[in-house]
């Protein structure tokens, strides 16, 4: 089954098929400079590429895929460290830091078969990043997936910003466009402006740009003409997700994954839109919610319970790391995710957040960080908020807010909170910051809190 046909001619061309910034490559001319790129590396066991928003980066992402060799994106802001770990821990032989996209080869498009395309890397908050094997398999079974729940086809044009070291930027944003035949426009850096101007049928982002876009009304109205709005990465504040549906006309879909799963949970173009809502799993996908015990969580929209994933999109373990793969799946198979979800009676999923940070117990309740969240972002002084569970000798863990607001008492949103959610649930404790700490996609680093 071939991986990328939209390179083959399978959906017709145009000069600006693929535009990066103000860099535009047709089909055609970027299927010849990967060929060209996969000439040059075929036979090493693996080659890098420092991950920028650029056509050069696109192509040697093809030029690996071409010639079998893995690719192993590096994040440009990557530290010393960080950057020899990756290359050392991947066996990159090659690093594709200067080539010339001019250069010119027959293409031969890859099939997607289960041998690793690319070795992405986690964010490493619980250690040094472990790499993640993805195969051309699952790549084609989560674009495919994606594209049946979006109505994703090469009638689409496709805007966004994202980093092209991470699955949402590079596998859905640039490898999915090249499966479906959709046309490409990453605008280079995620001014809402950029967006606008772009015109797109189909937008990623996530909840940081997001934010930005809902805070620029005349771009958020001009995307009145796209047919859908994505979010993923972290969860969209509903307030938000309110903002958008209300400055551009319809609500955004959200999604959920991860670099070992991919996509797996998506909001399907068709399905009800609602705040904090990631959908239901994509064709080829089974989740399940177990307890402490490992026993079933019950579907009620309400029991929260660690979520497991199984299907064509997951990958198989960790690169050379076997007790780090052992201990991320159960026996038979279900991975391990460490997040924490709710599971309606009629499949709607919401993640509740990281087992590790999110899901805290107090006073004998188990308690989503995220609901809180939610609940502290209605007050209209909050602009962003995240909780977090401390140690406390009377309750287990104590409920505690940061909050980045204009100027509100902490007593008053504590009051707050407990008019929308149980008493159990309010904070115990709120400390005001300027500001959150986040990674690359917007994601809260409570590791740092």
């Amino acid at each position: 089954m071939s991986l990328l046909p939209a390179l083959t001619g399978s959906y017709g061309d145009a000069p600006d098929a693929v535009r990066i910034g103000d860099d535009a490559l047709s089909f055609e001319d970027l299927a010849a400079a990967g060929a060209a790129v996969a000439r040059r590396i075929a036979g090493a066991r693996a080659a890098a590429v420092t991950a920028t928003s650029t056509v050069e980066t696109v192509v040697a992402v093809l030029g690996g895929l071409a010639a079998g060799v893995p690719i192993v994106p590096v994040p440009p802001d990557s530290g010393p460290a960080e950057r020899d770990h990756i290359l050392r821990d991947s066996g990159a032989e090659v690093v594709l830091d200067t080539l010339d996209r001019h250069d010119r080869a027959d293409w031969t498009d890859p099939a997607a078969t289960d041998r690793p395309n690319l070795i992405l890397y986690t964010s490493g908050t619980t250690g040094r990043p472990k790499g993640v094997p993805i195969t051309g398999a699952a790549i084609a079974a989560c674009l495919d997936g994606l594209a049946d729940a979006w109505d994703w086809t090469a009638d689409d044009r496709l805007v966004h910003a994202l980093p092209l070291y991470h699955v949402h930027g590079l596998v859905l944003g640039v490898l999915g466009a090249l499966r479906t035949g959709s046309r490409l426009h990453h605008t280079g850096r995620p001014r809402p402006d950029l967006l606008a101007a772009a015109k797109g049928s189909l937008y990623f982002a996530v909840p940081t740009i997001w934010h930005r876009v809902a805070a620029d009304p005349a771009a958020a109205r001009a995307l009145r003409k796209a047919r859908l709005l994505v979010s993923g990465s972290a969860a969209l504040p509903a307030g938000v997700f309110s903002a958008l549906e209300d400055l551009t006309g319809q609500a955004p879909v959200e999604r959920y994954g991860m670099t070992e799963t991919l996509i797996t949970v998506a909001t399907r173009a068709d399905g009800e839109r609602q705040p904090g809502a990631v959908g239901r799993p994509i064709e080829g996908v089974e989740t399940r919610l177990v307890d402490d015990h490992g026993n079933p969580t019950a579907h009620d929209g309400v029991t929260p319970g660690a979520l497991e994933i199984r299907g064509a999109t997951v990958f198989a373990g960790y690169l050379g790391q076997p007790d780090a793969t052992r201990q991320s799946f159960t026996e038979s198979g279900w991975f391990r995710t460490g997040d924490v979800a709710t599971i309606d009676p009629t499949g709607l999923h919401r993640i509740v957040g990281r087992a590790s940070t999110d899901l805290i117990k107090t006073g004998g309740y188990r308690v989503g960080a995220g609901e809180i969240e939610d609940a502290l972002l209605t007050h209209p002084d909050v602009r962003e908020a995240a909780v977090v569970g401390r140690p406390d000798d009377d309750l287990g863990q104590r409920i505690v807010a940061y909050v980045v607001a204009d100027e509100v008492a902490a007593d008053t949103l504590v009051r707050h909170v407990a008019t929308t959610l149980s008493a159990h649930k309010r904070p115990r404790e709120v400390v005001f910051v300027s500001e959150l700490p986040r990674n690359a996609l917007g994601k809260v680093q409570k590791h740092r809190l």
